[in-house]
């Protein structure tokens, strides 16, 4: 637990790129500072001639050899946890099991101990169709080899950080020896490069997962493991992609796969990391779609866009969507999900696309019985935000006016600068030529000026006659204020409306108490707490908060690493409210931890304020300064209520 403690430490000061004091990082973590100090000499022993957790008078963050710290395997050969899969890979290589004593001897700990170990064993069982059986001083492992490789899968995705694979923790999970931890680079480069040749796009997000499995499957050939020949006969693309893997593991590995791996190995592919290239019409990606998949995505694109107010009924839009969909029914019956390591900054960075996702999620799941987890929901975002990245409208985009005094055609040489620089920001829409303009008569949101205002402004940016590098970056940082003030002002506006005193609750740390009792999680229990208070006051019902909870099972509602925001996915309450609940120190949320939670309740009324709340609320609390200042002050709902304000303010 130490060591994993030390990574996460790691982990989330390489995310901020800050300073960050140990105050600040023990709460993250729910630990003490002094905890988080003996973590940096640990995380700096790692690297002995560097420095992976820089320390001074601001704190913490991370060092130029935070990378290698993070890959390095330490010294903690001895834990539970890697002697845990130790003895899983042992299992998992001794067809007629195990000698618990010798084993006991080799990991050098005591039979009890080792017996313990086997409980945790089946633990790790749940879901793979493995059994774990014990006859006297014997143990092995029962199943097929498909589900001996599932767990191998598992016991990898375990040793890695974040869904990013890496040549050293494979080799961790088949040994040092194994053949297939070869596969990486020159085998990868080269799959690449002949999948492109076919045509296809290739997902680079997934293809370390892929070949992930390519190694498992040529470590297991090569100790004569090979899967059963597959019983069906491959389809036209199933063959080309398993010609290219036969002579690939041939040239690369010295290994020669069997039928029934090779068919696996292509499905794998083609369903996971491969989608048609930009050139593939419509007709001819419907030909390689289940009519029922295409109707069912349609439907539920079309109610995610009405119930959100998004722009993503395209024809493209959904045929990408419905293959992606057909392949993750392939994934499902295979348990072979794919990981995903942008999830956290997708959640946290894109918090509306992301709920998008999850809304498309959830009805997918309904409707084709699709488990759906965070990875694959964020693999379904990156879909919605490709989408309406490219629907942008133009009204986002902000007017501006140029201020430039005729001298022959200077003004029209800086207004083409200004258009070609600057043009996906703001719009020109005048031009003035005088030398005494009326400026109170431009209210464009931005005035570019070459001369001097009589009086200055945060819309007014003076640049040169001839636009300079430095021109165009006071002009995009004029603008991001412009916007994020606007965001901030709308939020203020809306947030003002929706918090009630009487749902306001400090000292949520005392509430994970009752977790725990009959399986129930500290989420469950905070978001009945605080919903109470909603139900009391009439805005939902007892309804709401179980599906607030069943959207809170599906994917975690911790957008930041310091704010929840649970919530159901139907906007049925009666007015839009927020709950807050305050926690000093942090409680455990969804795989991490968080000090604010906001339940809130939308009605049908409200729909176009959700993705400003939404939004901008998880943005206010994606700066972790504001965050401490906000809840080290907010002592009752009037202390909240007034720090949030200053915060928004600036």
């Amino acid at each position: 637990m130490t060591r994993a403690r030390q990574d996460r430490l790691l982990a989330l000061l390489v995310r901020e790129g800050d300073w960050a004091t140990a105050a600040t990082l023990a709460d993250a973590l729910g630990v003490t500072p002094r905890s988080i100090r003996s973590y940096v000499t640990a995380l700096n022993a790692r690297v002995p001639s560097g420095a992976a957790v820089e320390s001074g008078s601001q704190g913490y963050r991370a060092g130029a050899d935070a990378a290698s710290a993070l890959r390095a395997s330490g010294t903690d050969a001895g834990t539970p946890r890697d002697r845990l899969h130790r003895l899983v890979r042992a299992l998992l290589d001794a067809p007629d099991g195990i000698d618990v004593f010798e084993t006991a001897d080799a990991l050098h700990v005591s039979a009890a101990t080792l017996d313990a170990d086997l409980a945790r064993v089946r633990g790790l069982l749940g879901g793979t169709e493995l059994t774990l059986e014990r006859s006297a001083s014997r143990a092995r492992l029962r199943g097929t080899e498909m589900a001996q490789r599932r767990l191998l899968s598992r016991l990898a995705h375990d040793e890695m950080d974040a869904g990013s694979f890496d040549l050293v923790a494979l080799r961790r999970t088949l040994g040092e020896g194994s053949v297939g931890a070869a596969a990486f680079g020159p085998f990868k480069t080269d799959l690449v490069a002949e999948l492109g040749a076919l045509g296809y796009f290739v997902n680079e997000i997934g293809i370390g997962d892929v070949v992930m499995h390519i190694a498992i499957a040529a470590d297991r050939v090569a100790q004569n493991r090979g899967l059963d020949a597959a019983v069906t006969e491959y389809r036209p693309a199933q063959q080309e992609v398993a010609s290219i893997i036969a002579q690939l593991a041939q040239r690369h590995l010295g290994v020669e796969l069997g039928p029934g791996d090779l068919q696996h190995l292509a499905t794998l592919v083609l369903t996971r990391v491969v989608a048609p290239g930009d050139q593939t019409p419509v007709d001819h990606a419907r030909a390689r779609l289940d009519a029922d998949v295409e109707a069912t995505v349609r439907e539920v694109v079309e109610t995610a866009a009405a119930e959100f107010l998004v722009d993503i009924v395209y024809e493209d839009f959904i045929m990408r969507l419905a293959l992606h969909v057909q392949n993750l029914q392939h994934r499902a019956r295979e348990q072979a999900w794919s990981r995903n390591p942008l999830t956290r900054s997708l959640k946290s960075t894109y918090p509306m696309i992301f709920e998008v996702a999850v809304f498309v999620a959830s009805r997918l799941q309904e409707r084709l019985g699709i488990p759906l987890p965070d990875d694959e929901i964020a693999y379904i975002a990156m879909h919605v935000g490709g989408r309406l990245e490219r629907s942008r409208h133009a009204d986002q985009l902000l007017t501006a006016t140029i201020v430039c005094p005729g001298y022959y055609d200077l003004h029209e040489l800086l207004r083409s600068s200004v258009d070609r620089s600057l043009g996906q920001a703001i719009e020109v829409v005048g031009v003035e030529t005088r030398i005494d303009p009326d400026w109170t008569s431009i209210d464009t949101d931005l005035v570019l000026t070459t001369i001097d205002p009589p009086v200055p402004g945060d819309r007014i940016v003076k640049i040169q006659p001839f636009l300079t590098g430095a021109d165009i970056e006071h002009v995009q940082a004029a603008a991001a204020r412009i916007r994020r003030a606007r965001r901030l002002a709308r939020l203020r506006a809306e947030l003002e409306r929706y918090f009630d005193a009487s749902a306001f609750v400090r000292g949520l740390d005392t509430a994970d108490a009752g977790a725990g009792a009959g399986g129930t999680g500290v989420e469950e229990v905070v978001i009945r707490r605080l919903g109470s208070s909603l139900v009391a006051s009439g805005v939902i019902d007892e309804d709401y908060v179980e599906r607030a909870i069943q959207r809170e099972r599906m994917s975690s509602t911790a957008f930041t690493d310091a704010l929840a925001v649970p919530h159901a996915l139907e906007m049925t309450a009666t007015r839009t409210a927020i709950a807050i609940g305050i926690a000093d120190p942090s409680i455990p949320w969804g795989g991490g931890r968080v000090q604010v939670v906001a339940l809130v309740a939308f009605s049908e009324t409200d729909r176009e304020a959700f993705q400003t709340v939404f939004e901008q609320f998880v943005e206010v609390f994606s700066e972790r300064d504001s965050v401490q200042r906000i809840v080290r002050r907010a002592t009752d709902f009037g202390g909240f209520l007034d720090e949030l304000v200053a915060v928004i303010d600036g």
